[in-house]
């Protein structure tokens, strides 16, 4: 698998990844900033709605990026078989993601 990369790349590929890695230091650093903001007291859970939007568009961006490097990608044959692996795929993630968004809402005192 080495060698020179594809002439044709996809046109999303680089605004995918670009978003990826914003979302990510948004997220990083949110998670920091709320780390030492809630140091002893309570921190309003609105500030909550940063990182849960910065880590849904990590997850996005990333099933992007996946559906152009499976399915986007596969032959003609393989394409409809790719895109039901990729859809429950997909939705498992993201319904991961919405577990574990409801699951820290609902842990939340008050």
């Amino acid at each position: 698998m080495t060698g020179k990369p594809s002439q044709n790349t996809h046109p999303w590929r680089k605004p995918l990844l670009a978003a990826e890695f914003i979302a990510l230091a948004i997220l990083v650093g949110s998670m920091a900033m709320l780390g030492q903001a809630s140091g002893g007291g309570q921190v309003d859970p609105a500030w909550l709605l940063i990182p849960a939007g910065a880590s849904l568009v990590v997850f996005l961006s990333f099933l992007g990026l996946m559906y152009l490097r499976w399915v986007a990608s596969a032959e003609a044959g393989q394409s409809r078989r790719q895109k039901i692996l990729f859809g429950l795929l997909a939705l498992t993630l993201l319904g991961v993601w919405a577990y574990a968004i409801a699951q820290t809402w609902q842990s939340l005192p008050g």
